[in-house]
């Protein structure tokens, strides 16, 4: 029996043609759904698609997975029927979203952006800067996100501490976070967003943090608390980088738009050439297990 796959993209429907039994068929988000959605058992949301399509489900009576192309399940989690399993895309940004990360944090130790503007001003401004050289970074974090990022980081001289919900060999558990703070010049968050880490970097995170340390957001905005954070930046205690925000997008009078030493980006860390086709890899991959029988390797349980 022929897989019946829903995929919102070209890119989609040719990445899927190489497995057997699978036919993928493309719908447009907002628009009426294809005849063939009647016996479609997989369902391909759109890549960050602002809306949750639970107004889809109901139109797809065999509906048995959704397969997302983001790692990120925030806005599925809870709403995805009963029954129904979900999976992520967790391996296909993870190295795109590293590569923000250590370009933000080269950008705020090399003094990138003061130069850029002394560049636009005419402006001859030498002057030293300091390094990523001999840092120390906290990844909060420890799925592949974080081991991206310690990938990338170690060639710099720079030393990444990982720590994950739970202890094991190289990653320290959560338990352990409050001390680790104060002993390490960046923390990078790549939590995915549950109950548990809405609100984690809060002003006592902060205040844990040593003077001049570098607080790097590459998870969801509503984990760290913009209030706290725009106080701490404000003060010039802490510096930052920003991929996400709470809210975002930002409004036009919000502070963190005039926040100093905040280096800040449109969430844009994992939208970079081929992110398609690391996503539709993944996928692929996923899918080919679920039409094989077997649960997809990125099956989302509880909160995550």
């Amino acid at each position: 029996m022929t897989l019946i796959v829903l995929v919102p993209d070209d890119y989609g429907v040719s990445a899927l043609s190489s497995l057997d039994g699978v036919r993928a068929v493309r719908y447009e988000a907002g628009e009426p759904l294809p005849p063939e959605a009647a016996d479609a058992r997989v369902l391909v949301p759109k890549f960050l698609q602002g809306t949750n399509p639970a107004d889809v489900y109901a139109k797809l009576p065999k509906l048995e997975l959704v397969q997302l192309l983001s790692a990120g399940a925030e806005r599925f989690i809870g709403s995805v029927p009963e029954g129904v399993l979900l999976s992520t895309c967790r391996g296909a940004h993870g190295g795109s979203t590293a590569e923000w990360a250590i370009g933000a944090l080269l950008s705020i130790y090399r003094d990138f952006p003061a130069f850029d503007a002394a560049r636009r001003e005419r402006r001859w401004d030498f002057h030293r800067t300091d390094t990523l050289q001999d840092k120390r970074v906290l990844v909060v974090g420890a799925g592949d996100l974080g081991e991206q990022f310690r990938r990338r980081l170690e060639p710099f001289d720079a030393t990444a501490t990982l720590v994950g919900r739970t202890a094991r060999d190289g990653v320290h558990g959560m338990d352990e976070l409050p001390a680790l703070l104060g002993e390490h010049d960046a923390v990078l968050v790549v939590v995915p967003l549950t109950d548990e880490t809405t609100g984690m970097v809060d002003a006592a995170f902060l205040a844990a943090m040593p003077d001049g340390a570098i607080l790097v957001n590459g998870a969801r905005g509503p984990v760290v608390d913009t209030d706290a954070l725009v106080a701490e930046l404000t003060s010039g205690r802490l510096r930052a980088a920003l991929d996400v925000t709470e809210p975002e997008p930002l409004p036009e009078d919000h502070p963190l738009w005039t926040a100093p030493g905040l280096f800040l980006t449109p969430h844009v860390a994992g939208s970079c050439t081929g992110s398609e086709r690391r996503a539709y890899a993944v996928a692929t991959s996923e899918i080919a297990r679920f039409a094989a029988g077997e649960q997809p390797a990125n099956l989302v349980k509880g909160d995550y």
